[in-house]
């Protein structure tokens, strides 16, 4: 539990003066700050309102109900009531948290909501408060610190004040699930220490036999290959500024720090062999990343490089969830047109392919990353597809972000080319082994070419072995000749 928050004093009320200007008697936003279990406190950033929905309507609204009292009026009639019910449109706001959360950076989060209500609609509207932090929750879970619990702050019309809970996610949701927090504002983001990581990666996966049936399509395996590739990253030690540091102390010097991780030599490489019977294609997983995070000034060094590789992680993960967005539409355009689409056909997305079926050669590029100043010093993200340009960054910034569009294109960083810095996914050339179930499939001229080009590099290979083999004889004679000479001389 979270027993202090500290927001952005700057921020906040200037959040405070426009909802006070606006004339809106409700409204529901995203809250973006920073857990630190270390410290045992939260840090707000800034809060963002979700914006109106599809119809344009609202994410929240207040209902007026009319009841009739049980008690009766001195004439003997019953007298009426009205009660007031906060409606928030759950789905759109977790929606709207699912999109910002892929544009934060590492020591970012969407760690909660606000709500703008009187005091008297708040108390009445615990539980759908409760169940909308529930469903933000879900959309842009927090992995790396095991925080089971989201803040939800309350912006009171009057009398003015702004109070904040801790919102326990637990199944059974109820008034109890909320628990108050001490909360004060003073400076946070000037507070911040900054990292940055360039993380190069190749990692190969072979692509089994067995169940074709039932096997994975090309986004399912690479999924799983993620969640793998994070367990392997969680163990790497790291160089800060060039030198290997004491990572249980703070970061003493303020500025830019560059992190390198420490990647054991072939660890991405399977130690175990497989045959042409076991495995019937190779895929290749590799790229770089450009990474940020920001980490209190009084958190140790441990959590920085933590929030480094779950940013890595994360940004990975969002790249995969925006090409199978947008695969999800141009199958469903493809159903709208009434056409059928086999499992792999060529109308059929990349990320949709089943690989064990697959016998040719694919790819699929990621987008890259480009970073958006923010508040202060800090940057957000968002991602670019090859087809894209940088004019994509105006809507999300205004709508997703609630911020103005960069203007200046100058201050927007590239650091991925996509020439350099591309995730490209390819089968590798052990696909041309995998013939055998092939001519089962009744591709025989792609089965003749290709056996024809495995012959002609196995004879090469095997000459090369054998000239390698004779020279190391040669070698290893030579020496033996050179040491009975030297012995025989002193002697």
């Amino acid at each position: 539990m979270v027993k202090t928050v500290t927001g952005e004093e700057h921020r906040l009320n200037s959040v405070e003066d426009r909802l006070s200007h606006s004339g809106l008697k409700c409204q529901v936003g995203l809250v973006i700050g920073k857990i630190s279990t270390n410290l045992d406190k939260g840090f707000v950033f800034d809060l963002i309102p979700t914006p109106v929905n599809d119809a344009g309507d609202d994410a929240t609204w207040i209902v007026e109900s009319r009841d009739e009292s049980k008690k009766k009026g001195g004439g003997g009639k019953k007298v009426d009531s009205t009660v007031s019910v906060l409606e928030v449109d759950k789905e759109w706001v977790a929606e709207h948290a699912r999109q910002v959360s892929r544009m934060l950076v590492g020591g970012m989060k969407v760690v909660g909501i606000y709500i703008w209500v009187n005091e008297n609609l708040f108390k009445n509207s615990t539980l759908v408060l409760c169940q909308t932090v529930k469903g933000v929750a879900d959309a842009a879970p927090i992995r790396d610190i095991g925080w089971d619990e989201r803040l939800l702050i309350h912006i009171s019309l009057s009398p003015r004040r702004w109070t904040c809970r801790n919102c326990s996610l637990s199944s059974n949701m109820t008034s109890s699930s909320l628990r108050p927090c001490d909360f004060k504002m003073g400076r946070v983001l000037s507070t911040l220490q900054k990292f940055k990581c360039i993380y190069n990666f190749d990692i190969r996966f072979p692509i089994f036999r067995e169940n074709i049936s039932s096997s994975e399509n090309f986004a399912g395996i690479l999924r799983d290959l993620i969640s793998s590739h994070a367990k392997e990253l969680k163990e790497v030690k790291a160089l800060v500024d060039g030198n290997l540091v004491n990572v249980d102390e703070p970061c003493a010097f303020d500025g830019l720090h560059e992190v390198e991780f420490l990647t054991p030599f072939m660890q991405h490489t399977p130690f175990q062999a497989y045959n042409e019977d076991e495995v019937v294609g190779i895929l290749v997983f590799s790229g770089s990343i450009c990474s940020f995070a920001y980490s209190n000034s009084k958190e140790p060094i441990s959590q920085a490089l933590a929030d480094i590789k779950g940013d890595i992680i994360s940004s990975l993960h969002s790249r995969l969830d925006i090409i199978c967005d947008e695969a999800d539409g141009q199958m469903e355009s493809i159903a709208d047109d009434g056409e059928s689409v086999n499992e792999n056909s060529t109308q059929t997305p990349t990320p949709q392919l089943q690989l064990q079926l697959l016998r040719k050669w694919c790819s699929l590029s990621f987008p890259r990353r480009v970073f958006v100043p923010w508040l202060g010093d800090t940057y957000i993200c968002d991602y670019i597809q090859p087809s894209e340009t940088l004019e994509v960054l105006n809507e999300h910034c205004v709508e997703l972000m609630s911020m103005e569009a960069p203007t200046d294109a100058s201050t927007i960083l590239e650091p991925e080319a996509e020439s350099t810095s591309s995730l490209t996914l390819s089968p590798n050339s052990f696909w041309e082994k995998a013939m055998p179930l092939s001519s089962e499939s009744g591709s025989s001229s792609l089965k003749n070419s290709n056996v024809d080009k495995s012959s002609a590099a196995g004879k090469h290979i095997q000459k090369s072995s054998n000239i390698s083999i004779v020279l190391a004889l040669l070698v290893l004679i030579l020496s033996v000749l050179a040491g009975v000479f030297l012995f025989a001389s002193r002697t």
